[in-house]
């Protein structure tokens, strides 16, 4: 992806961070300041969505990894303002490995979750983040708990193309053929109200496929939401 840097390689997959996305911390540590004239709160801020986007890139890795043990390749993962994009090879083969490669990702969020609320539990920490004493430790970590959980549960909405989508049609396709189970489940996602939300989705992920949407494996899609 074009205006895009390299930021590292993690379990053989290079990750790389679009120039927007430096614009768009730029933008959140302006805008943080302005607001606190606190230096101090404009590094939390600056922090918090680092560690957001973090989390972001996991859950990314989850569906590369998790297609990895199907024999398919992530050449890449890209982090933008909207979230991840992870290009694989092509598309998992079999209904079933789509909807475990579809799981993996919100699956990373739940355990981030549980791990932290673990954490604050033994700590004698509240749950609550405390608005009132954001560079508070206790106050980050419980927001980015509840961060991972809205990912988890975001992410799992059943509306195609997000991982609930993705999960869904691979539920379906297992007694049919994919042109049919991407079209029941796209139908299902504009007749719910959630797929609204999709344009403003927190991860997003392009599965890039060397096969013809006409044969057995499921259509490739463009970037878009879960």
């Amino acid at each position: 992806m074009g205006w895009s840097w390299k930021m590292g390689r993690m379990f053989g997959i290079d990750v790389y961070v679009h120039a927007t996305f430096a614009v768009f911390l730029g933008w959140v540590a302006l805008s943080t300041y302005l607001r606190t004239h606190e230096s101090a709160e404009m590094v939390v801020g600056v922090l918090s969505m680092l560690a957001v986007f973090g989390s972001v890139v996991l859950h990314e890795l989850g569906h590369a990894l998790t297609a990895r043990r199907f024999g398919i390749k992530t050449r890449d993962i890209t982090l933008l303002p909207i979230g991840g994009v992870a290009r694989m090879e092509r598309m998992p083969e079999k209904p079933w490995q789509e909807f475990l490669v579809a799981l993996a990702g919100p699956a990373v969020n739940v355990v981030i979750a549980a791990v932290l609320l673990v954490g604050l539990t033994v700590a004698g920490a509240t749950l609550v983040p405390d608005l009132a004493n954001a560079r508070g430790m206790d106050s980050f970590v419980a927001r980015l708990l509840w961060v991972n959980v809205g990912l988890a549960i975001f992410n799992l909405v059943p509306a195609f193309p997000m991982d609930g989508g993705r999960a869904l049609r691979a539920l379906l396709a297992l007694r049919g053929d994919y042109v049919a189970a991407t079209r029941l489940a796209a139908s299902w996602a504009r007749a719910s109200p959630s797929s609204s939300a999709c344009s403003g989705c927190s991860t997003t992920r392009s599965w890039s496929s060397s096969r013809s949407s006409s044969g057995s494996a499921p259509p490739a899609r463009p970037p878009g939401c879960g």
